[in-house]
């Protein structure tokens, strides 16, 4: 009897399971063995895809603040998923910043297209809440004025809106756009010019005569989701804001960036098979995709229609699509932190092979070698323990690679499931493709256990 049970995932989307029975199949009679496999998702949570530090005007030579004038300029990479958030301070204030609001600056439309353009009105005027405010360029600790850094008195406030600042101390603050200019200019591909530049005119008040504002050198991330550096209404998170927003030091926010970025790596659902020992029922190392559904879990996270094939693969006795974390009660990837388990029978001689994408990727799926696990030894003993060093990252030839987490056809940035530029290329070990991208470890990301029952 083959025993096969199917089941839909598509990152997250809902999952049918039933089962079937073959009996002009193989029968399996007496399991030798009931095995539970655990694949656990184990990278690091990272706060920032991108990050840096902006910190010499153009045309300068050297750090400096931004006097009227001058502008800072960098340059991102950022997918459709990603915004732009930054922080730089007003100087002449206690602690005063600019930066966007709480889901960053989003850099490409609603139709996924990337923008350019003045985004200035997506930039606001923030006070730190970590240092009693006075009146700009004149009061004693302002940082024009102070003696050394951090000599303020000590305020222990919430980041706030300059604006909604009504506890007496908002003095006469300038407007954003009479201070700052903030451009996107998209260059090509997924890189953007980012420009802040210090307006030539601008001057704090009035009553200041012609006392400016610089802008001080700032930090940079690029994000998905909220704004990671501060939460309006909420203390600063002690990261570096303060040092920026109160004497223009990047050093300790750019340390703790940088400390904090990279690619967090989801692993989609994928499929599990028990086959006969010489078989390779899902792939084939140096051959292309066998066109049964691999090509779909490798781009897509899509188990649909490998789960339906699973009855006419080669030498398969049993197989399953795994596709719900442990814990939780809907079909979904598993982030850091969480798991996929599933368990089985199997006799002497049997194998175990499975398929799952590597989230972020254009079509790189995580997998046994070719001809998958032994599940007993030489002895006829089950196998059990960490098996992660026998799971490999694959490319499925299928897609062109771009970026990870950035590239448009990547699969939390594309538009529509199957979207990449197509290939037909042979699955490869993914340590032997040369496409100029970093990818992780695969003990980096996954951990992969199989305890004998």
């Amino acid at each position: 009897m083959k025993k096969i049970i199917l089941g839909v995932a598509f990152l997250g989307l809902v999952g049918v399971s039933c089962s079937s029975d073959d009996d002009n199949s193989n029968t399996i009679t007496t399991p030798d063995s009931s095995f539970t496999v655990t694949i656990e998702n184990i990278a690091p949570i990272q706060a920032f895809l991108k990050s840096g530090v902006f910190n010499t005007p153009a045309g300068d030579s050297s750090p400096g603040p931004a006097t009227p004038g001058k502008k800072y300029e960098f340059t991102i990479d950022a997918g459709r998923s990603q915004h732009l958030s930054f922080v730089t301070m007003l100087a002449a204030t206690n602690d005063a910043f600019f930066g966007p609001g709480n889901d960053g600056i989003a850099l490409y439309d609603d139709n996924g297209d990337p923008i350019s353009g003045d985004v200035t009105d997506q930039v606001y005027l923030w006070d730190a809440g970590t240092e009693v405010n006075e009146e700009p360029a004149v009061g004693p600790n302002t940082v024009t004025n102070q003696s050394g850094p951090n000599t303020g008195v000590v305020e222990n406030g919430n980041v706030l809106l300059m604006s909604n600042v009504t506890n007496g101390e908002a003095f006469n603050f300038p407007e954003v756009n009479e201070i700052i200019n903030v451009t996107v200019n998209h260059i090509e591909g997924t890189q953007f010019l980012i420009s802040i530049e210090d307006l030539a005119d601008a001057t704090l008040s009035t009553s200041l005569g012609d006392r400016v504002a610089p802008l001080s050198p700032g930090v940079y991330v690029v994000h998905g989701g909220e704004n990671p550096l501060f939460t309006e209404g909420e203390p600063d998170l002690g990261q570096g804001i303060e040092n920026i927003a109160e004497d223009g030091d990047v050093t300790n926010l750019g340390t703790y960036t940088a400390e904090h970025t990279g690619v967090t790596y989801p692993a989609s659902p994928g499929v599990w098979v028990v086959h006969n020992n010489g078989t390779k029922p899902l792939f084939t190392e140096g051959a292309v995709d066998y066109g049964d559904g691999v090509e779909a879990i490798a781009e897509d996270g899509n188990t649909a229609l490998l789960g339906a094939n699973l009855l006419s693969l080669e030498g398969v006795t049993e197989g399953a699509i795994f596709n719900t974390p442990v814990g939780n009660s809907s079909p979904g990837p598993i982030l850091p932190g969480s798991s996929y388990s599933f368990t089985f029978e199997a006799q002497v001689g049997d194998h175990l092979s499975f398929v799952n994408m590597l989230a972020a990727t254009n079509d790189v799926f995580f997998g046994t070698a070719d001809a998958g696990i032994a599940l007993f030894n030489s002895n006829g003993d089950a196998v059990s323990g960490d098996v992660t060093s026998s799971i490999y990252l694959w490319d499925a030839g299928t897609e062109t690679n771009e970026e990870p987490a950035i590239g448009p056809n990547t699969v939390t940035n594309q538009l529509d499931s199957d979207t990449g530029v197509a290939e037909n290329n042979a699955i490869m070990l993914l340590s032997n493709v040369n496409d100029g991208y970093t990818y992780p470890a695969v003990n980096s990301v996954l951990k992969v256990t199989i305890t004998a029952n």
